[in-house]
This record gives C-alpha cells, structure tokens and sequence, in this order.
C-alpha cells in the first residue's frame, strides 16, 4: 500500500509543479486557484462552502475571496432565497482564468501521458474522482 501513497504524493507534487507557474502567471495563488476552481462549478457559494470546501479557516478564505473579488476574478451578491447570506460568484475574468490554467495544464498531462487510449484516460480520470470525493478513512494508532 506504500506505492500507493508514494504515487499519490508524487502526483500531487508533479500537479503543484504544473499549477504553480500557470496560476503565478495569472496573479492567483494556489488558496486562489482552488476558490476559482470551486467556483467554477457554477452557481454562487456562500463563504461557510468556500471555507469548508477549500479547508482554509474562515479569515483566510475570506482573505482570498477578497483578494479575487479586487482582481475582478469573482464577485458578491445577497442570496435571492436569503437576504441575509451573500454568495460569490465567478466572473467573466475568472472564467477565463480557469479555462487559459485547466488547458495548460490539462496540454501538459496530455504530453506526459502520451499516447494513451481515451478509455484508459476516462478510468483513470474515474479512478482519480473516486479518491478525491471519497474521505480516506487513516486509522491512528
């Protein structure tokens, strides 16, 4: 089970390495990214999800959302359904943001992956899915 987490590991710092220069390019840091990313998905996001979402403590996300908000990345409106809540959204901007890092990045898992069949590339994107939704349960000891 050690090869699996060594490959995990090893992913995640081969997929910073990727993210990092693509999202340094655009003026977004990696909390950033991953706000933009979630944000993405649609619909508006109330910063208790961002928060969750992104696991960074409340001030912190507040911190990034701010920051994406003055870059024109994202924006706030009051929740129609609840006046009292306000959700943030992704802007044009940051869609296109989102669209410009996902292709390089998506270009250079293309390159590293070669000439793989896209069946394999659907399991394997099936695979990843599978462990990113799913909690790993670590038992202490």
């Amino acid at each position: 089970m050690t090869g699996l987490v060594e490959l995990l590991d090893r992913l995640d710092r081969a997929l910073a390495s990727a993210l990092s220069p693509a999202t340094s390019a655009e003026g977004v840091s990696r909390d950033g990214w991953r706000v933009l990313l979630m944000l993405a998905r649609g619909g508006g996001r109330s910063m208790g999800e961002i928060a969750s979402h992104t696991a960074l403590p409340a001030p912190t996300a507040t911190r990034v959302v701010d920051r994406l908000v003055a870059s024109q990345l994202a924006f706030r409106r009051t929740d129609p359904l609840d006046r009292r809540r306000v959700l943030v959204h992704l802007a044009g901007d940051g869609r296109a943001v989102v669209e410009r890092v996902c292709g390089r990045v998506e270009r250079g898992a293309g390159e590293a992956l070669g000439a793989s069949h896209t069946p394999e590339r659907a399991q394997l994107a099936e695979l990843l899915e599978a462990l990113a939704t799913q909690p790993l349960a670590v038992q202490r000891r």
